[in-house]
């Protein structure tokens, strides 16, 4: 696709002066093609995003693991429950996003308009993956919360072989613990995104640069 957009461009290049305005929507045009598969990338990946921690409750081991147990006894559950209600409506609010973005994105546009569309799913893109690791900031950050004001840490944590440790430093001990796993599992995260959206946007950024040369 790109050796062939080059050759159009080369082309275009070597006959402005006989038929410009044709070679200049054939190039328009692929370009088109190209940022429309891109943006159509980015919606179905949200969606396999959105699903797949879904497919997981398939495993009873998973399902097990998700309980609200410890959530319960750490008297954050509630909380929880609504950060995810919080988290539910924005993923979708978002995916709704993509999805208008990549209709909005049409073969009839102007260089100008489908270069401002180009910019505003990158504007997008890039609120929906702040706000995804902020959330998962917002939740290390409940539990973190919710093990600092606990009364009986032992027990809420079930750490009975820790019974005879002082509470003050094993609070501390799971405190640090649960920053750590907070900040290492937000990096991850944030590389997944980084590549998976990170590359569209790329090359979506990439369209809009080739757009603003031929508008020159």
């Amino acid at each position: 696709m790109l050796d062939e957009l080059e050759l159009l461009k080369k082309d275009w290049k070597r006959r402005e002066h006989d038929l410009p305005r044709l070679s200049f929507d054939q190039i328009h045009r692929m370009i088109w093609k190209k940022s429309s598969s891109l943006v159509r990338w980015i919606f179905f990946i949200s969606i396999i995003e959105f699903l797949a921690p879904h497919l997981l409750y398939l495993l009873p081991s998973f399902r097990e693991g998700m309980n609200y147990e410890v959530a319960d006894s750490l008297g954050i559950k509630a909380l929880l429950i609504g950060l995810t209600a919080v988290q539910y409506s924005v993923t979708l609010f978002y995916i709704v996003q993509f999805y208008k973005r990549y209709q909005e994105i049409s073969v009839l546009d102007s260089a100008k308009a489908l270069m401002n569309r180009i910019i505003r799913t990158r504007k997008t893109v890039m609120h929906y993956i702040v706000f995804c690791l902020s959330m998962i900031i917002v939740f290390f950050g409940v539990f973190i919360a919710g093990i600092f004001f606990a009364d009986d840490l032992v027990g809420s944590l079930h750490l009975h072989e820790q019974a005879n440790t002082d509470p003050q430093h094993l609070k501390w001990v799971v405190m640090g613990i649960m920053g750590a796993a907070g900040l290492l599992f937000t990096a991850l995260m944030a590389g997944v995104y980084f590549l998976l959206y990170g590359l569209l946007t790329r090359k979506l950024y990439r369209n809009y640069q080739e757009l603003k040369r031929m508008e020159a």
